[in-house]
């Protein structure tokens, strides 16, 4: 039985994520195909974004953005929030409640610092805030080069969800005994 599709973004995040491939098409020639192995390919693209002109890094990140919620919803599930208008603010929603900001991602990435306007940070239900934050702390060091990556940014949120998924299951099966 094959599985269960998955479902189309909204219009507007499929039409930011269609404009940075033809972005990273038109620079570098390659094409991306909103699947994990290809984020290497837009890490390097975002090294040539000119950090100098603030409304490049926004297009950017707004694009490359929406493109890169796209590989993770596509990879690990989740839908997005675009409650907030505007796409420097939408929220990509993982099936454990934990949500970041794509844009926010990707304007670190070109920056390689931290972007106050686009903050990236994690978001979880309260519950389970604190299991995130455990699970961050105990995360090794890694190069600056690496956490700003959309790569190394997958990888955490591949090792927070498997940590979100096996504390509910904890948490249900004490819940559960009592």
């Amino acid at each position: 039985m094959p599985a269960n599709p998955v479902p189309d973004p909204p219009e507007a995040v499929r039409d930011y994520a269609e404009r940075a491939v033809e972005f990273v098409q038109t620079a570098l020639g390659l094409p991306l195909e909103f699947d994990s192995d290809t984020l290497p390919l837009l890490d390097h693209y975002l090294r040539s974004v000119p950090t100098a002109d603030p409304n490049m890094v926004v297009l950017v990140a707004v694009t490359s953005g929406a493109y890169f919620g796209e590989v993770v919803r596509r990879h690990m599930g989740g839908h997005w929030d675009l409650s907030a208008g505007e796409p420097d603010g939408w929220r990509l929603v993982l099936p454990t409640g934990l949500s970041f900001s794509p844009a926010g991602v990707v304007a670190e990435a070109i920056l390689q610092q931290d972007d106050l306007d686009l903050s990236s940070s994690f978001d979880a239900p309260p519950k389970l805030r604190p299991y995130v934050e455990q699970a961050l702390e105990r995360m090794g060091d890694v190069t600056v080069e690496t956490y700003y990556s959309l790569c190394g940014r997958l990888d955490t949120l591949e090792h927070l969800q498997a940590v979100l998924l096996a504390t509910a299951a904890q948490l249900a099966a004490k819940q559960r005994s009592h």
